[in-house]
This record gives C-alpha cells, structure tokens and sequence, in this order.
C-alpha cells in the first residue's frame, strides 16, 4: 500500500520516470492490433448506419408487453419484409418504448403502420410517433462531416507548423487519424450505431486528442531548447517531457470523462436517450484514445523523424532510465554525469584504467608540488 501512494506521489509530481520512447513498439503494436482489427471489421461487417444515413422510416411505440414477434407481425401484416426491421426496446425512467425501423415506406403505408401499431399497443394513434428519413440526406451529412475533417486536419497542420515544427504537425495528424480510425473501429466491432450525433461526437474528439499531443510537444520544445548545450539525445528529451506533463494529461482526460461517463450512465441506462448514449459513447471512446495515442504514438513518432537531425544523431543511441533519467529531469544540472550513466546503458563503456592512471598522475604530481623545502646550507 505504501508503494501505491508513493507511485501516485511521483505521477503527481511529475516525477515518473517511465521509458516511453524505449518501449515505443509496444506502444506502435498495440495501436496496429486495434487499427487493423477495425479495418477488418469494417471491411467484414461495416458500420451500423443509422436511419439518418440509410434512410427509412422509424416508429416509436409503448411497449407495454409488445414483444419483437408482435412488432414483425404488424410489419408482415402491410407488406414489409420483417426480416431487415430493427427492433429496439429503449427503458426510460417510467416506460418502455419499442422502435422500429425499416427501410423507405410510401406515405400511405406509414399511416397504416402506425395505426396498426396503436391498435397493438391500445394506445391513442398520436402517441405513436413516425419519422421519415431520406438517404440523401444521410449522405448530405457525411459529405459535410468529411469536408469538415479535411479543412480541420489542414487548418492544424498549418498551425502547428508556424507555431512549432512541421515534423511535429506531420505526428499531430496520425495521432487525430490513428484517433478516429480506432474510434470507428470499435463502433464496427461491436456494432455500435452510428447516427449524426456520433459523427459530431467524433470531431469533437479530435480537439481533445490534438489538446493533448500539443501539450506534450510544447514541453519537448521546452526542453530542447533547455538541453541545448548538454548533449542530449532526443529520446532523452521526448522521454523528460512525456514523463513531465504525464499527471496532467491523465488529469484532463479524468476530468472530462467522469462527465462523459455520467452522461452515458443517467441519460442512457436511467432515462433511455439513446442519443445520448450515442454520442457519450463516441467521445469516451475518443477521449481515451487521445490521451492514449499522444503518449504512446505521437511523441515516440517524432522521436523517429527527429533523431537523426545533425545536432541528435551523434547520440541517438542514448536512453537514460531510472536514476539517470531522474538526474536528467532535476533542472539540468547533472547533465554531464546522465549523459555518460547514458552511454553506458547504450553499450559504451569508461576505461577505468585511464581513469585510476590519470588519478594516480594527478596524486604524484600534487605530491612533488607539495614537498617540504629542503634546508639551506650555511655559509662559512
């Protein structure tokens, strides 16, 4: 237990001293596994559109004890293939509600539906509620939501690239690519459905995931020039900076997902919004692959573009751990002694011999320096 509070001591103090860069595969392996299982999903199985994207026609009944055979008996009854329904029973806080959604209807058949379910349910023709949807206008939406990610991933381009570097703009946008594409992966994992909410849902993860990753290369940025004159490599100054604003990238994204979370936990599972639940689901989903993604993909990216550079290929083989990334991290001034525990842990080594040979010298020649004078003859 002590060592449970002292670990969080250190995260909160910014004083961990975790090799990200070092362990960058694992963290690249992870990523490619989840990615590429998305893909496959969705190549497989798809995503699951809403009525807002395929078009179709959706009824909203009280389900009182209606069941799904009663639902598919109305839709056989006027002439609707049952077998594409969707049937769905949303639980609120005082009742039940049954939705049903199909493809396109003419107008006439929607009537006749509706009416058929009233009379199924015993209630009132007004309390069955029917919504109309075309697919163009599903499409409409995702061309906009598609003109809206490539004018976004543009504008922060430029930006991060007249405020920082372009290197790091190049990881900033597969860090918010590697965000959405995971997102949609597991929406088509586990058959989540997507609806205009969801698609907002998504862009507004991308500012959570691009807040993260420029905090970070803010600090790297800090810290390079802070470490200018000591010879570091850049492993050593990616792995300072993720290790120093890791506390506060965990605290943003906890603090934003506790209201998420309630969100999904009241709106969905207590008062049946299945919006809600849809769009809560997509930002957690987001926010934590953001935060995920600017720690274990976007730093250990630029790490790779940027160790060559002439002024860190020199000592691109250096990655101080433990003691010597702590010294490191103490404001610079044990710079001299991190580098060298850094070269060691690399593979080179000190030649101790020179080193004893070199004292010894010095000792012998301190010894000469310091004699007693010898005494004067006297004069006869």
């Amino acid at each position: 237990m002590k060592n449970f509070f002292s670990f969080f001591g250190r995260l909160y103090r910014g004083e961990t001293t975790f090799d990200f860069i070092g362990k960058r595969i694992i963290g690249f392996a992870i990523s490619l596994t989840i990615v590429l299982a998305g893909a496959v999903s969705l190549l497989v199985q798809g995503l699951e559109l809403g009525i807002d994207f395929r078009g179709g026609v959706a009824w909203e009944v009280p389900a009182g004890d209606l069941t799904n055979d009663d639902a598919r008996s109305v839709l056989d009854a006027n002439s609707i293939e049952s077998s594409n329904a969707k049937i769905q029973f949303l639980t609120g806080s005082e009742l039940q509600v049954m939705r049903v959604q199909v493809g396109d209807q003419p107008e006439e058949v929607r009537l006749a539906v509706q009416k058929s379910f009233a009379e199924l349910a015993k209630v009132e023709i007004e309390e069955v509620s029917v919504a109309s949807v075309s697919s163009s206008w599903g499409r409409s939406i995702t061309e906009k939501a598609v003109r809206a990610l490539i004018v976004f991933f543009v504008i922060v381009s430029l930006y991060i690239s007249w405020r920082l570097e372009w290197k790091m703009a190049i990881t900033a946008i597969v860090a918010m690519a590697h965000d959405v594409l995971l997102s949609v992966g597991v929406y088509s994992l586990f058959g989540f459905e997507v609806s205009p909410a969801t698609v907002v849902a998504f862009l507004t993860i991308l500012g959570y995931s691009l807040y993260d990753t420029v905090v970070v290369f803010d600090r790297v940025q800090e810290n390079a020039t802070k470490f200018a004159s000591s010879r570091q490599s850049f492993a050593n100054i990616a792995n300072v900076s993720t290790n120093e604003v890791l506390a506060r990238s965990l605290n943003t994204t906890l603090s934003s997902a506790l209201p998420v979370i309630s969100l999904l936990v009241v709106g969905s599972f207590m008062l049946g919004a299945k919006s809600l639940e849809e769009f809560a689901v997509a930002l957690l989903v987001g926010m934590l692959a953001g935060t995920y993604s600017s720690i274990f993909v976007a730093v250990p990216l630029l790490d790779v573009l940027k160790r060559n550079e002439p002024k860190y290929k020199p000592f691109s083989g250096q990655i101080a751990t433990g003691q010597a990334m702590a010294e490191l991290m103490g404001n610079g001034e044990s710079s001299r002694r991190v580098t060298k525990a850094s070269r060691v842990e690399a593979g080179s080594s000190v030649d101790s011999t020179s080193e004893s040979t070199v004292s010894s010298a010095a000792e012998r020649a301190t010894t000469l320096l310091t004699h007693p004078p010898r005494p004067r003859k006297k004069r006869r």
